[in-house]
């Protein structure tokens, strides 16, 4: 990695807060980040993932101690999940240490474009507030935890919005709910994914701190309008269809003529 210029720490900060905000209410913020670790930053692919993991990993921390203190996460809701994901995690980091991504990302823009038809089509299902808990069997709620988990370990980007997808609509939480026991159920598996990732050389850590510092208070708003504002659904669903949507066509490649 080249030495920081002024402008380096300006833009790694200000899409540190954006990643943040954005990871908080919906997910794949680490489109923005990944994008300034290797773009900006000059980092490779592989130090990218492992230094990306500095940033979320605060940021969690800090969002999940914030839907704490204003009420909407509680471990006895979320623990299950929590720990069923950890060994799809620890599969996913240990093959992303070696194992390139281009096929998980092959399937990821059509699991996008997917979703972004499900938000459009059936809008009431993320907005209405509801506690329709899924009455699915535990062994297939355990193997889609677990798969999530591995994804999540393995890329990270687009983790959120997959997440709340499977809470909301397979396993029947509220979109504020399920916005909380993602950030917390990320933050832990984060944490031995960097472990793992710092062990194995793949972070630098000047560049996830810097966007750790953007991504902290980024996140901290982001819960704090998920738990404070009125009609906070609406606005959250609104925020996925565009993250989503943008996600999808940067993913088809819509916008590498514009580079």
């Amino acid at each position: 990695m080249a030495e920081f210029e002024w402008y380096h720490w300006v833009i790694t900060l200000g899409g540190g807060f954006l990643a943040g905000f954005i990871n908080t209410l919906a997910g794949n913020g680490s489109v923005v980040t990944l994008a300034i670790l290797t773009d900006v930053l000059g980092l490779p692919g592989n130090i990218a993932n492992g230094t990306n993991r500095v940033g979320v990993l605060f940021q969690s921390i800090s969002s999940t101690a914030t839907f704490r203190f204003y009420g909407k996460l509680k471990w006895s809701e979320s623990r299950l999940i929590v720990l069923w994901m950890l060994p799809g995690a620890l599969a996913g980091i240990l093959t992303a240490m070696f194992i390139s991504n281009e096929g998980f990302m092959a399937v990821y823009k059509f699991l996008l474009v997917a979703l972004l038809f499900t938000l459009i089509f059936k809008p009431s299902r993320w907005i209405i507030p509801k506690d329709n808990r899924s009455k699915l069997p535990y062994w297939l709620r355990f193997v889609m935890i677990l798969s999530l988990g591995f994804y999540g370990g393995f890329i990270q980007m687009g983790m959120g919005l997959f997440f709340l997808a499977m809470l909301v609509i397979l396993l029947g939480y509220d979109l504020i709910t399920a916005n909380a026991i993602k950030i917390l159920a990320v933050g832990v598996y984060t944490t031995l994914a960097l472990f793992l990732f710092w062990m194995n050389g793949q972070v630098v850590w000047l560049a996830g701190l810097l966007l750790a510092a953007g991504q902290v208070p980024g996140g901290m708003f982001g819960a704090w309008f998920a738990s404070r504002v009125p009609n906070a659904e609406t606005h959250i669903y609104r925020l996925l269809i565009v993250i989503i949507g943008l996600a999808a066509l940067s993913a088809f490649g819509v916008f590498q003529g514009l580079r």
